[in-house]
């Protein structure tokens, strides 16, 4: 069994400030994406989130490098906290994509997406709050990892059928107001989908290295 003092137990203390941001963050952008009008208003408390979470992994990178020993293994707790961050970074560029688009109102199944995020996201706080003791949590843990593989399941779906949805409407919209109109509102639903994609893709990751610091300490 692993008994971390208080002090080992700073870096998942950091590793769960910097799941909350990032599930603030999905909840800000599933506001975005239901009414983009909000996109100026989250924008500065976004770009807030995303210098935090940075902060936070300058601290776990200072902290590591700075201890002998540490609860888990050094390059699990570099490899934890860069992609933690990064996630925070990917939600920002998802609504720098929609400010610069003027995307305009979401389909059905993007706002699907998103409510997918900030449920996926929400377990990846539970994981880390629950990573503080591994053997003892190490169930909770595992079920957190579960839901979230289920979420980018149930992604993965909605991202095709949206995409099917966007070219039959495009081809639509082309007949009834011309093709430039239309290809244009494609490329845009298309690459935004394909964020909200790849970041639900970046928890399922973050998910599989929290399952594995499990098999190794559980």
């Amino acid at each position: 069994m692993f008994n971390f003092s208080k002090k080992d137990k700073e870096f998942f203390d950091l590793f769960w400030e910097n799941a909350k941001y990032f599930n603030h963050g999905a909840i800000l952008l599933d506001e975005i994406i239901k009414d983009p009008n909000k996109s100026a208003e989250h924008r500065d408390e976004i770009l807030a989130l995303e210098a935090s979470a940075d902060n936070v992994n300058e601290k776990i990178i200072a902290k590591l490098n700075l201890s002998f020993i540490t609860p888990i293994d050094r390059e699990d707790i570099f490899s934890i906290a860069g992609e933690l961050a990064t996630g925070v970074d990917m939600l920002h560029d998802a609504l720098q994509r929609i400010m610069m688009y003027h995307a305009g109102r979401a389909t059905e199944k993007s706002a699907r997406m998103t409510k997918l995020l900030v449920e996926s996201t929400g377990q990846l706080v539970r994981a880390f709050e629950l990573m503080v003791s591994i053997k003892d949590n190490q169930r909770g843990m595992l079920d957190a990892v579960r839901q979230i593989r289920e979420f980018e399941d149930s992604g993965d779906n909605i991202f095709r059928e949206d995409i099917a949805a966007l070219f039959d409407e495009a081809e639509i919209a082309a007949r009834e107001h011309g093709a430039s109109k239309a290809v244009i509102h494609l490329i845009k639903w298309k690459d935004i989908l394909e964020d909200l994609e790849q970041t639900l893709d970046h928890c399922k990751k973050i998910g599989d290295m929290i399952q594995g610091v499990v098999m190794k300490y559980g």
